[in-house]
């Protein structure tokens, strides 16, 4: 525990007290794609900032803020494939999805992104489109007052919703309340137009759609062609083989970067790619 307040602590000491760009607030005039110099520092004037309870992250096994957790290197050997990868072929969206609920997507979804925002030429954005079931705001102990939802159905703006949870390079597009008719809104030219904007604000954005389960509906397939590859979560012992072929078959037509095993007994391998 000590050592992830230590991790925090460094974390905001990096950030600077004046001087940069707002990130992911949106405009209505086109925008140039910047490109963020190494090791350049970058200062949330616009988007929210919010201190992150430790104890609440440690609960809800969000480990990657601490670079001396054993498992936190999992998560970095696993960022370094997925960006290998990703930038092999000039992806820059990654959708993580499961066979079924409770296998830790999110909690993939989440540590990954943290992972990836430690690299100095990257920034990365977690988005919570699992919009019958949000877990985001909760797993990392958010207490928002606006969430997507304000943002699709009450125009507002996208910089009021977005959050810096004091790390840098690391946002999170947060939903607070499930959201009917889930599969229309994903599929909707709004979130077609946000996707494209969030997309297109970094030249080095990394951007993480944390999706529904694959058998819980159609919301992942349908969102699936707005993304350019995705990561399956399975669960150890829990997962059944006959499920994770047919998540195979339902993403034989995306760009399947992997199976992520979760929940492992063996601690050292408790997330493999």
């Amino acid at each position: 525990m000590e050592r992830i307040k230590q991790a925090i602590s460094k974390a905001k000491e990096g950030r600077p007290a004046s001087g940069s760009r707002p990130t992911g607030s949106p405009k209505s005039a086109p925008q140039k794609r910047r490109k963020l110099a190494e090791n350049e520092d970058i200062q949330y004037e616009h988007t929210q900032v919010v201190d992150l309870d430790t104890r609440h992250l440690e609960a809800h096994r969000i480990i990657t803020f601490d670079n001396e957790d054993p498992d936190a290197v999992s998560f970095d050997i696993l960022r370094t494939q997925v960006l290998s990868k990703m930038e092999e072929n000039g992806w820059k969206t990654l959708a993580i999805t499961s066979p079924t609920p409770e296998c830790g997507k999110t909690v993939v979804s989440l540590n990954l992104a943290m992972s990836i925002a430690k690299q100095t030429d990257k920034t990365a954005l977690v988005v919570d489109f699992d919009l019958k079931k949000p877990k985001v705001s909760d797993y990392m102990g958010l207490k928002m007052e606006k969430g997507l939802l304000d943002y699709l159905e009450k125009d507002t703006e996208i910089k009021d919703i977005l959050v810096n949870p004091s790390f840098p390079r690391l946002v999170l597009l947060p939903n607070r309340v499930p959201i009917r008719n889930s599969t229309e809104t994903l599929t909707s030219r709004k979130v077609k137009n946000l996707v494209l904007d969030l997309k297109d604000r970094y030249e080095e954005r990394i951007i993480i759609f944390d999706l529904p389960p694959l058998m819980a509906g159609d919301d992942a397939i349908a969102f699936m062609p707005q993304v350019d590859c995705v990561l399956l979560v399975v669960a150890s012992n829990q997962t059944k083989p006959v499920e994770i072929k047919e998540a195979r078959r339902q993403l034989q037509s995306a760009n399947l970067l992997g199976v992520v095993l979760n929940k492992s007994a063996e601690k050292q391998k408790r997330y493999y790619y």
